[in-house]
């Protein structure tokens, strides 16, 4: 367990169970030419994926997106202006067919938006069709595209769009009019949420990372994980075997740091965790380590100190993680709020980390 090559196991068992938990989603993101697809895209999700994901084209109207790191493919829909629109939806029905059909359900479409511009003020036949093909096989959001007035316009699209899940307005740029007025960004978290909420659960995970627009929902995912890994960590340390928690604390920890690194779209890998798990080793021995120690020493007098030494043990153990993982947690909400929601950079989080778990000690 000291040696060098255990801790790399682990760390690689860790991360590689971590991405396995998180999976990956599938969005199809459709509309008119003009609407504003490219410009959410790079508003939600991180990475400026409309313009540095790698693109293929599955239909004449219809490309694939993805970058590597990012637990998202996104499926760019056009062709809705077009007056022979039959034909995109009849090629996009086959595919989303084809998706279907696959046995492994990470290859479908989980979830569809339809974006109409406000602008408009007009929802087309085409959409109007569109709609109903897509809620056939897959939740479906309603889009408003840059909203400036409502005007009982996301009403009118609710009445045309019966099937939508939701219908949510949208400004995915910082509008600047002519008399100086300032137009901030409008519904983006709540687009996030209303997509979490309408997607299959399994996929919750990977549409939370790939996401940068709610930090909220990051956060909320990640106190989930420090539960879990608090809760495991209690049930070992309330073995009445002296030390024996140890052997499972460490795995339980480094897993937890792997998923929250997940939740929040940090792109995993075994060097950055080693780095991560080296660092926080020297920072938290003579502290968070020493404690655990004490604990079980306890655990070696007999009889009623075992079961003392071992309840001490388990609150010492659940509390720790619970520390780590918060502290862990708070890290990185401040580096992403700080970079408008993309993931910071390895030497910032360990850095940051380090800071903070010494203030805490």
């Amino acid at each position: 367990m000291n040696t060098s090559e255990d801790i790399t196991n682990i760390v690689m068992k860790a991360m590689g169970d971590a991405v396995s938990e998180r999976g990956h989603v599938n969005v199809l993101i459709a509309g008119r030419t003009g609407v504003g697809k490219s410009t959410l895209i790079n508003a939600v999700f991180q990475g400026n994926l409309a313009e540095t994901g790698q693109g293929k084209p599955v239909t004449t109207t219809t490309r694939e997106i993805s970058k590597e790191g990012i637990p998202l493919t996104i499926f760019d829909t056009r062709g809705l202006e077009l007056q022979d629109y039959q034909n995109t939806l009849q090629e996009l029905e086959n595919l989303v067919k084809e998706r279907l059909k696959e046995t492994d359900a990470s290859k479908h479409i989980h979830v569809a938006w339809l974006c109409i511009h406000e602008d408009g003020r007009r929802v087309e036949p085409a959409e109007i069709a569109l709609h109903h093909l897509l809620a056939q096989h897959m939740p479906v959001i309603g889009v408003i595209t840059k909203a400036r007035a409502d005007n009982n316009f996301r009403m009118e699209v609710q009445r045309l769009l019966p099937e939508a899940k939701n219908v949510v307005r949208v400004r995915a740029l910082q509008e600047t009019l002519d008399e100086g007025h300032v137009l901030p960004l409008l519904g983006l978290e709540n687009l996030v949420d209303v997509t979490a909420q309408a997607i299959p659960e399994a996929y919750r995970r990977a549409f939370i990372a790939a996401q940068k627009a709610s930090l909220q929902k990051k956060k909320e995912l990640a106190h989930k994980i420090v539960i879990g890994a608090s809760a495991a960590a209690a049930a070992a340390g309330a073995s009445p075997i002296p030390f024996s928690d140890a052997l499972i604390l460490v795995p339980i920890q480094i897993g937890m740091l792997a998923s929250i690194s997940s939740a929040f779209g940090l792109e995993l890998s075994t060097a950055f965790l080693s780095t991560l798990v080296a660092s926080m080793a020297g920072t938290t021995g003579a502290t968070f380590l020493g404690r655990a120690i004490v604990t079980n020493l306890l655990k070696f007098i007999p009889g009623v100190g075992t079961v003392t030494g071992g309840a001490i043990s388990a609150a010492t153990a659940a509390g720790l993680t619970t520390t780590l993982g918060e502290i862990y947690i708070s890290t990185l909400e401040s580096l992403a709020s700080a970079n408008k929601g993309e993931p910071p950079s390895t030497d910032q989080v360990v850095q940051e980390f380090n800071s903070r778990v010494k203030k805490k000690a």
